[in-house]
This record gives C-alpha cells, sequence and structure tokens, in this order.
C-alpha cells in the first residue's frame, strides 16, 4: 500500500508509503485522491493530515515512472494538488525530513502545513533541465516572496525548515513541531485546532508582487545567465517567477507547465536527466548484488605524500576517517603535511571551513616512515611513483605488513592491476582507486575491478566512494582504464590537427567553445607533458603501429613540460597560471610541417570539434564491447566528472547518441580517408557499426 489511510478520533491520517522517499508515483497518488474523497465522505471525520512513512514526507516524482505512461497518468500531481484545494474538510501537510519537487508542490496545495526541524525543502527541478511543473513556480514566491523562493527554484538546492521558519513574514510553515519524534502528534492537534476555520486559506489567492518589478527580474536574468550560459532551465525559472507577479494564478500555472512540456524536448534537460540516472546506476555493478557483505573502513593507510597522496589523505580526514601517510623520507613527509595544511587554511580563510573542524580534521592524520605502522590499516592505497617496478616493491612490502582481510588499492592510472595483484599472496584483496588530480577536489575515483578483486572489496570500495563523497566508477582492466584510454586518442587527434595547419590556441578555442572546461593543450600544459611523452615512448615499444604528431615530443625535447616549468604550448608568467600564445611554439610546428612536407589548410572548428569528440566515442565503444565499463552512461559520467565534458552535452556517449550513430559513422569514414591522419583509429568499432545501422543508441 503506498498512501495508508487512518482515523485518530476525529482526524483522517494519509501517509505516503513508497520507500526510499515516497516519490508520488500513480499508486501513491491515486492513494491521497482516494483518502481526500474518503474523509470528506465520513461525517466523524474534520480534519485531515498527509504525512510521509520512514525517512522522508515526499522527495518527488518517482523516479521509477520516469519516462513511462504512468508519470503523466491520471490523477497527475496537478489533479491531486486541486483535489487537495478543493476539499471541504481541511488538509494539513505534516512534513518532515525530506521534503522536496513535487513533494513540495503537494504541500503548498495543502491549506495549513507544519514542519519538523531538519527537514530539507527543495525545489531540485533545474538540476534535471527543468522548471517546477506543479505550481511550484506559482506557488513558492507567494508565501516566501519573490526573492527568497527565486533563489530556491534557480539553485534547486535543499534549505533547512528551522531556516526558512525564521524568515519574516514567511507564510509556508503555519506551525513549526517542536521535534521529529513529536510531529505526528502536533499535527493531529493542528489539525483539531483549524477543523472549524471557514473559508479554508489557499496559497493560489495570496498577492504575489515584487516592489522593484522588472528592473528585479532584468537583474535576476543577468545573474543566471552568468551562472548557467549553457542551460536554459534556470533562465526559464525567472519567466516562470515573473509571470506568478504579472498574471492571474490559473494563466501563471498554464505559463509554467508550457515552460515545462517545451524544457523537457531541450537536448540540455535530456543530457541533464541521462546524468541523473546514470549517476545512480554508476554505483550498480551488475554481478555484485546491493546487499554483498563489506569490510569495514575504520583506518586508512596512504603511501606516498606527494600531491596526490596528500590529496587522497584529505578526501578521507574530511569525512572523520583517520589516516596514517607513509613516505620514505621525513622531508618529503613535513612537505605533504604541509600542504595539506594550506589547503585546509585556505578553506578557513575564505569561510568554507570552520577552525574548530580544521584542528579535528588534522587531529585524524598520523605520519610515519615505517611500514610497520600500516600493520592496522583496514584500507591502504599506494600514491606512489608510476613504474611498474616501484608499485612492485610497495605491494610485496604491503603483503608482509598488512593485516588479513585488508584491502590494498593502487592509484595507478594506466598500469596493470592484475599484475600489481599478483605481487601478492591476496590477490582478491586488492583493487585500482584511481583519484584524479587534484585528489580533494575532483568528483571522480575510477574503481578497477582485477580478474582475482573479491565482490566484497569492490561493494566496500564503492560504498567508501560515497562517504568521501566521490563518483565512482567500475573499469576492467585495460591500458589507461576508461578514462586515460579514451583521452589518448583525443590527444593523438589534437597532434594531427597540429599537422594539417591549426595551431594550439585554435584547438582549445573551438573545443572550449563547445563547452568543455579546457581544451587538450591547456589540459596537457596543467597535467604536465612530460606524462605523455612517458607513455609514447613505452608506446613507442609496445605497440610501434600507433601514429602520433612529433610535435608534443619536440615540445618536451624543449624541456617546456607546462605549468610547472613556466612554458608549455604557452608561455606562463611567474605564478600565474593565463595561457599566453608562444610565439617560439607556434614556429616550431611551422617548421615541423615544412619537414613533413605538409601545405597547411585552414580547418573549421565543427572539424576540430568532431574529430576530438568523435575519437572518444569510438575509443569508448570498444571499452562498452570488450566489458572494460558496463555501461554507456558510466563512460558518460567518467567524462563529465573527471575530464571537463560539458554537462549540457551529457557526456560522449550521450552527445553522440543524440547526433545520431548513423552521422557520427559518416563523418568517422571521412576523417579516415585524411591521408594526414591514423586511418585505423577511425575504424568504427564494430558496437558503433551495428548500433547505427539499427538505428539504436549507445543507452
Amino acid at each position: 500500500m503506498t498512501a495508508a489511510y487512518e482515523v485518530h478520533g476525529d482526524i483522517a491520517v494519509i501517509t505516503l508509503n513508497n520507500p526510499p522517499v515516497n516519490g508520488l508515483g500513480h499508486a501513491t497518488r491515486k492513494g491521497i485522491t482516494d483518502g481526500i474523497e474518503r474523509a470528506n465522505a465520513d461525517a466523524a471525520v474534520k480534519a485531515i493530515v498527509i504525512t510521509g512513512a520512514g525517512g522522508a514526507f515526499s522527495g518527488g516524482a518517482d523516479i521509477k515512472e520516469f519516462g513511462t505512461d504512468k508519470a503523466l497518468q491520471e490523477p497527475n500531481l496537478l489533479s491531486v494538488i486541486s483535489t487537495v484545494e478543493a476539499s471541504d474538510k481541511p488538509v494539513v501537510a505534516a512534513i518532515h525530513t525530506v521534503c522536496m519537487g513535487g513533494g513540495l508542490e503537494l504541500a503548498l496545495g495543502c491549506h495549513y502545513r507544519i514542519a519538523a526541524p531538519g527537514c530539507n525543502v527543495a525545489l531540485p527541478e533545474v538540476k534535471l533541465g527543468l522548471v517546477p511543473g506543479a505550481g511550484g513556480t506559482q506557488r513558492l514566491p507567494r508565501v516566501l516572496g519573490v526573492e527568497a523562493a527565486l533563489n530556491i527554484i534557480v539553485s534547486g538546492e535543499p534549505v533547512k525548515s528551522e531556516l526558512i521558519g525564521s524568515f519574516p513574514g514567511q507564510k509556508l510553515f503555519d506551525k513549526m513541531a517542536a521535534s521529529a519524534e513529536s510531529l505526528a502528534e502536533e499535527a493531529l492537534a493542528f489539525a483539531r485546532s483549524v477543523a472549524d476555520a471557514r473559508p479554508l486559506p489557499l496559497v493560489r489567492n495570496l498577492p504575489c508582487k515584487h516592489p522593484q518589478g522588472d528592473a528585479y527580474f532584468q537583474f535576476a536574468r543577468n545573474m543566471v545567465k552568468g551562472m548557467a550560459k549553457n542551460l536554459p532551465a534556470p533562465a526559464k525559472c525567472v519567466d516562470a517567477v515573473e509571470a506568478a507577479t504579472k498574471r492571474k494564478f490559473a494563466d501563471g500555472m498554464a505559463y509554467e507547465r508550457e515552460i515545462f512540456i517545451n524544457l523537457m524536448w531541450t537536448p540540455e534537460s535530456r543530457a541533464l536527466r541521462h546524468i541523473f540516472f546514470s549517476e545512480r546506476a554508476a554505483s550498480k555493478i551488475p554481478d555484485v548484488p546491493s546487499d554483498t557483505p563489506q569490510r569495514a573502513v575504520k583506518t586508512v593507510g596512504v603511501i606516498g605524500a606527494g600531491t596526490m597522496g596528500g590529496g587522497i589523505a584529505m578526501n578521507f580526514l574530511n569525512a572523520g576517517i583517520p589516516v596514517t601517510i607513509l613516505e620514505t623520507k621525513q622531508e618529503a613527509l613535513d612537505r605533504g603535511v604541509a600542504t595539506i595544511k594550506k589547503n585546509y587554511e585556505a578553506q578557513v580563510k575564505k569561510g568554507k571551513l570552520k577552525e574548530d573542524k580544521y584542528q579535528q580534521r588534522m587531529g585524524l592524520l598520523k605520519t610515519t616512515l615505517s611500514y610497520g605502522d600500516l600493520k592496522d590499516a583496514d584500507l591502504i592505497i599506494e600514491a606512489v611513483f608510476e613504474e611498474m617496478g616501484v608499485k612492485e616493491a610497495v605491494f610485496k612490502q604491503l603483503d608482509a605488513v598488512a593485516k588479513p582481510g585488508a584491502i590494498l588499492a593502487s592509484n595507478t592510472s594506466t598500469l596493470d592491476v592484475d599484475q600489481i595483484a599478483a605481487f601478492t599472496q591476496r590477490p582478491q584483496d586488492v583493487v585500482g582507486m584511481h583519484f584524479f588530480s587534484p585528489a580533494n577536489v575532483m568528483r571522480l575515483l575510477e574503481v578497477v575491478r582485477g580478474k582475482a578483486t573479491a565482490k566484497d572489496v569492490l561493494a566496500t570500495v564503492m560504498s567508501i566512494a560515497k562517504k568521501i563523497r566521490k563518483t565512482a566508477v567500475v573499469s576492467g582492466v585495460c591500458d589507461g582504464f576508461i578514462g586515460n584510454r579514451m583521452i589518448e586518442r583525443y590527444s593523438q587527434q589534437a597532434g594531427f590537427l597540429l599537422d594539417e595547419g591549426a595551431t594550439p590556441q585554435q584547438v582549445d578555442r573551438a573545443i572550449e567553445k563547445f563547452g568543455f572546461a579546457m581544451g587538450p593543450f591547456r589540459m596537457g600544459d596543467l597535467a604536465g607533458n612530460d606524462i605523455g611523452w612517458a607513455i609514447r615512448k613505452r608506446r613507442a615499444v609496445e605497440r610501434p603501429d600507433m601514429k602520433y604528431s612529433r610535435t608534443a615530443d619536440k615540445l618536451c625535447e624543449l624541456g617546456r613540460f607546462g605549468q610547472k616549468t613556466g612554458a608549455g604550448w604557452y608561455d606562463y608568467a611567474p605564478g600565474k597560471r593565463d595561457a599566453i600564445p608562444s610565439e617560439l611554439v607556434n614556429k616550431m610546428v611551422e617548421d615541423h610541417r615544412k619537414e613533413l612536407g605538409v601545405t597547411p589548410r585552414k580547418i573549421s572548428d565543427e572539424e576540430i570539434v568532431q574529430r576530438l569528440v568523435f575519437s572518444l566515442v569510438n575509443e569508448g565503444a570498444k571499452i562498452l564491447e570488450e566489458g572494460i565499463a558496463s555501461k554507456s552512461g558510466d563512460i558518460d559520467m567518467v567524462y563529465l566528472t573527471g575530464y571537463g565534458f560539458p554537462i549540457h552535452r551529457g557526456g560522449p556517449m550521450h552527445y553522440a547518441s543524440e547526433l545520431g550513430l548513423f552521422n557520427v559513422e559518416q563523418a568517422m569514414k571521412r576523417f579516415a580517408k585524411n591521408p594526414l591522419d591514423d586511418a585505423s583509429a577511425w575504424e568504427p568499432a564494430p558496437l558503433l557499426s551495428r548500433l547505427a545501422a539499427e538505428g539504436k543508441a549507445f543507452a
């Protein structure tokens, strides 16, 4: 039963019961309308309370029904709210824990609202590229005032009920309950106190104006434009709230609905909804059931106090988990701890971290020069130099000292996790945990599953990822895993574009205009061009058939490794990160073309974007086919959270599906004819060809 009906004396209570967040699915909506009808037909009932079972009032729409006929089946949410408003007997919403989206819109349709402290209140639809669709933009400004309501609607972020309760003049909550525990009893008492009050108050009848009118909404549009230039929904939220101040309620509702339906079909909203589902699906591993027992992780060891090790340690300290960092020399330890302190102090200075929290986190940190001090750690992560011999020495030591059942993780970005596991007598306990730099900031964690990695190890690491606020994506073992294997093809194309006539600035500008956070050459300078150089040297031995532009090697031969050396594809002023076009580099590229006998041609931004993005897509399709990634959404999550792929485009695989895989394959066939490119790289992955022929998408 997704909406239970009970009578307590003279009060009917309708309890939403659709775990985990009492989503307003069809059965729940029907349960509400049936309950209202039943209560109105019962002469003994004087008032009605609507509340939620378990840990939510309601989180809004039922995501299980997204995209199905049931989502819009009558009674839809608008009809439910109309039924509530039209009730002859007062309806009181008893709100607690979570009241979001359609759940808040339902509460706004009730005659009265009582809230427990600690409840998260939000209209998060903007995060799906939508506006609230059941009156949120019309009713919330009437109870909170235009500015407070618009801030909540445009941000999509939750606000605590007690904060809202303190807003001067707010009419969202008629009463604040003393506690979540007393809410049920207080709601019954409040319902009795208003049982005979008439006429019944309706939020829709409240006035809605802003004293500055047009000037305020113009200011709001300018603010939103700067914050969300590629997403149409935030600006449409402003339009809808403005309509609440200028139109009759019914006309404002019709306008909100029109905006909602139009946004539903935009590529941006489709991309954001894809991300929403992909993020939730990433934590589900096909052959690892959700009830798989997990290992306790109460203490963590980190080997290496460099930039990566320090950043990794901070994630666990932030989550309240004690960390011991190991280094080979005291100076390295001191440097590492100083960097962690500096990072925290910068947060304190900006007001993002309280001094006591900073001290608390530093109090959880220990340092050591001895492997023996890691003997009690539940999880040990190595973040040492990316060379197999170094990893071997570390894992042999760990195998000797770590307690039975400890999880041994490697932060390797490209190396074979199965080979690393073979250095131990316990390969089932070994897993890859590839953090992205800076590790204390970047959301992505690639969890690399070796052939022997135990299921409980995987389940534990995925759970720990949530605790340290990472988006974890599982990858199988291959060179570079998901992200770096694909980025190599992308970088390869960037080099060919230089050979053919583009400059680093033109390539970066084109892909950044498409929406990437950073183009390939600026990214190389930030990461260190010597990293790619080392990979290409390894490739020359392992895969001599792979073709590259020589420009990147020539750059490294000049000692231009990027920002860390003050010069890379761009020049950098001391202490600054601004990329200044380099005449020396452009001359080097021109001279290289002359050596090749290439006459430079004009290359369009469209070609630059297609070659860079489609190279990712084709490699991604191979990764899917090989089972390295279990679903295309996982690949998209890697690129959205780790590589700066534009959010409004939904990730490379989703973007390709939106364009049509037939069109992608045709473009790839054109690129394969280019004598200066690598034709083998444009051989369409069999999966891509098959889906294109069948008119299907990746997801």
